[in-house]
Parts: C-alpha cells; structure tokens; sequence
C-alpha cells in the first residue's frame, strides 16, 4: 500500500511539474516512420512472405529428380537362382513429361527369361506421358500453382496487418496527442486561478473584496487542481499506451523520454480527402484480393477435378542398349525398345463427378463472400468519409465558438477590473473558455483518426512513411 502511494506520488508530482521549453517534440510522422520500422508486428509481417517462398519451394519439391535402386537376390542348395538388379532415375517436369533412366543387369541359373540382359547390363532411357488425364494438369502441377497463389496471397496477408499496425498506432498517437493538448489546457487553467486568488488575497487585504471571494478563488484553485492531476494521469496512461509502438534496432521495447511530448495538435493542416481516390484504392483492397486469390485456387482445383473425368492414358517408350556409346546410334530406335500404354477408368465416375460439384460449389459460395465484402467494405468508406466531413466542419464552427468565448472572456476581465462584474463571472467564463478547448481539441483528435480510418477502409495504410 505504501508502495503504491509512493508512486501515485511520483505522478502527481511529474504532471504537476510545468512542462518547460527543454520538452522534445515527437512528430507524427517521426512515429510513423520508426513503427514501420522496428515495430515486432512488422517483423512479423514480413514472415508471411517467407511462408509464400517456403511453400513454393515445397511444391517444386514434386518436380526433384528421384534415384531408386533395388536388389532382388535368391540362393538355395548352393544354387544362385536369381540376383536382379536395377536402378535408375526419374525426372518428373511442369510439361507433365516424366523422363527415365533404367540400368539392369540380372544373373541366375532360373532367372525368367524375359529378363535375360546382356553380360554388362542393359541401359534404357525413354519418358512417360499422360495423353488423357493428366496431361493439362496433374497433381504435381495443380500443387505448385496453388503454391504460387499462396505465394503471392502472403503479399495480401502481409499488408493486411501492417494496415491494422497502422490504424492502431495512429489512434495511439492522436490520443497521446490530445491527452497532452488537454494537459497543457488544465495547466494554463490552474495557474490562471493561482494568479487570481494571489490577486483577491491582495485586494482583499486592501479592503476592495469582501473574504467571500478569497473562498471563492480558493476553492477554483483546489477544483482545477484536481481537473489538472486527472489530466495528468490520462496523459501518462496514453505514454504508456504508446509506449508499446516504440522498440529499438534490436527488438526490445523502448519506452519515450520523460520530457518527450508530441507535436502542437493544431500544427498540421487539414488532409483535403479524395472520393475518387480512395473509391478507386478500395478495389485493390487486400481482403477483396485474398478473396480473389482463394477463387483462383479453387479454380485450379477445379482444373484438376475436371481432369479426373478423363480416362486415364499413360504411353511409355524406353531406348534400350548395352552402352551408353549405343545411343549415338540411330537404328536402335528402330528395333532397341520398350514400349507400353496403360488404360483405366471408372465406369460411373461419382466420385469424380462429387468432386468437381463441391469445387464449383465452393466457388460459387466465395463469389458470393466478395460481393458481400466488396459491399461491407464500401459502406464502411462511405461511413468514415462521412465521418471526417462531420468532423471537419465540426471543428471549422466549433473553433469560431473558442474565439468567441476568448473575446467575452477579455470583456469581462475588463469589467471586472472596472467593477462592474463578479469573480463569479470570470470564473464561469474561464470555465466556458476551457471546456470549448478541450472539445476544440477532441475534435482535432477525432478528425486525424478519421483520416486514418479513411485509408485503412480504402487498403492504405504506411505508404506515405
């Protein structure tokens, strides 16, 4: 308990510190840049494209060249029946052409004749080929451009949550901001009433004010008091949130300078917004073009579904000899070879036929999501579009209201010190006065986070940093 004390202390005493001219601004743009930067959440980011190449490499992985070899050996009563022997190489390609390369040599006294071969072994080499299913798409190749949609689906996933980053360390800031902006308010309020009731003490004692008013001035001291140490702690509740954009080089977590403040609120001008602009930007928006990447890998999976509805049809041709030296010669093709075709299919073809159903079922479901998120994404738009408009002319009306409490507020100081108004009144319009900045500066916050919801409603996010 005591501990606590101690450091609620510690805060009130920071806040109540007036901030001097050693503060050290922190722009916007200044935080942008180093949360794009060094931000865990953009590392992160950056490991979807990694996943994208990961997943591509695994797909060409159907395509490595495969070595086999075999030994198929017999002995009984002293007797080699047989000791077959092969080994080879198997060249799959994205042509869907499988070429081969087969060494034999097989020894035994009851070795079948068929695979009799010369002394030295017998070299083949030839290819393979699907001419019915399988030869537009195969499952290796249907593998490899689904992996490549992934690929470049991880580019959507990626900027997808940098825009998320973005949106979210930008309310970080607006928030800080205006927390800061409504310190530096109640701060200018608190000495305002220390000055006034060192004045009425003084007036008091010359006989000019009754005591009423010294309790009056008093007790506006003790209330701004309290209105400055509750804004005191909301600014250092807003550091600490902002504190969990900041790391450093290294990836550890920084936490802002104790005289670190943000820039003046109103120091930026006002973002004019584009319709057009951000109407055209939402069509490359990433949720609508991962949905488009999840349409292109069904399509292939389709592709492939259809595929199967074709006979299957694989021709082989191998090139025999006894030398490699042999396959410089021409007439072996003519009477060196092994030839062969398999044929198969299904007589009902349900499964196949189930298959290909889903898929386009599944796509005709996605089309539906986009039109449906196309729609969500756009009304959105439209609604922080809106927003920022209200906003905008909020503040354009509202800051004509603080110049004209700021005029009243110098008219009644005069009329105060002419006598002819009440501590009362100066206290009202003070009041007046500093609740239209707070709102002023609550508009302010409101509008850039607008702004920032604009974009991220249209798929922007860091492109400006």
């Amino acid at each position: 308990m005591k501990q606590s004390i101690g450091l609620l202390g510690l805060l009130f005493a920071f806040v109540l510190t007036p901030l001097s001219a050693q503060d050290k601004p922190l722009t916007f743009d200044q935080f942008m840049i180093w949360v794009r930067q060094y931000h865990p959440v953009v590392k992160q980011a950056d490991l979807y494209l990694e996943f994208g190449k990961q997943e591509v490499r695994k797909a060409r992985g159907g395509f490595d060249p495969y070595l086999y070899g075999n030994i198929d050996e017999k002995q009984y009563q002293e007797k080699q029946y047989y000791n077959k022997r092969e080994g080879g190489v198997l060249i799959p390609t994205v042509g869907g052409v499988e070429f081969q390369g087969i060494v034999e040599n097989n020894r035994g006294t009851y070795l079948n004749p068929e695979q009799n071969v010369p002394s030295n072994g017998l070299y083949a080499v030839g290819a393979a080929v699907n001419v019915g299913n399988g030869l537009l798409i195969d499952k290796r190749r249907a593998a490899l451009q689904q992996a490549k949609i992934y690929n470049l689906a991880s580019i959507e996933e990626r900027r997808l949550s940098l825009i998320n980053l973005y949106y979210d360390a930008t309310v970080a800031y607006w928030k800080w901001a205006g927390a800061y902006a409504d310190l530096k308010v109640h701060e200018e309020g608190l000495r305002l009433a220390k000055v006034r009731f060192e004045g009425v003490i003084g007036r008091f004692e010359q006989g000019d004010l009754p005591a009423i008013d010294t309790v009056e001035a008093y007790t506006q001291v003790l209330n701004r008091s309290i209105k400055f140490q509750k804004a005191g702690y909301e600014f250092f509740s807003s550091t600490q949130e902002l504190n969990v954009y900041l790391w450093d080089e290294e990836e550890r977590p920084i936490g802002l300078e104790t005289l670190a403040v943000p820039e003046p609120l109103f120091s930026l001008p006002f973002q004019e917004l584009n319709k057009d602009f951000y109407s055209e930007a939402l069509l490359d928006h990433p949720e609508l073009r991962l949905i488009d990447y999840d349409l292109d890998y069904l399509d292939v999976e389709r592709r492939y579904k259809a595929e199967q509805l074709k006979p299957k049809i694989k021709l082989k041709y191998n090139f025999l000899t006894e030398t490699f030296g042999g396959m410089q010669q021409l007439g072996f093709l003519e009477n060196n070879y092994k030839f062969g075709i398999q044929v198969a299919t299904p007589l009902l073809l349900r499964k196949e036929r189930g298959d290909l159903g889903l898929t386009k079922t599944k796509i005709a479901d996605v089309n539906y999501k986009r039109d449906l998120k196309f729609e969500q994404l756009s009304a959105k738009l439209r609604k922080f579009f809106n927003e920022y408009q209200v906003l905008d002319q909020q503040l354009k009306i509202f800051s004509q209201n603080v110049k004209g409490l700021e005029n009243l507020l110098k008219g009644e100081r005069i009329k105060f010190e002419l006598g002819e108004s009440s501590l009362f009144l100066i206290n009202a319009r003070e009041t007046s006065l500093f609740d239209s900045h707070l709102v002023n500066n609550s508009l302010y916050v409101d509008l850039n986070i607008a702004f920032s919801k604009v974009r991220s409603a249209a798929g922007l996010g860091f492109e400006d940093f």
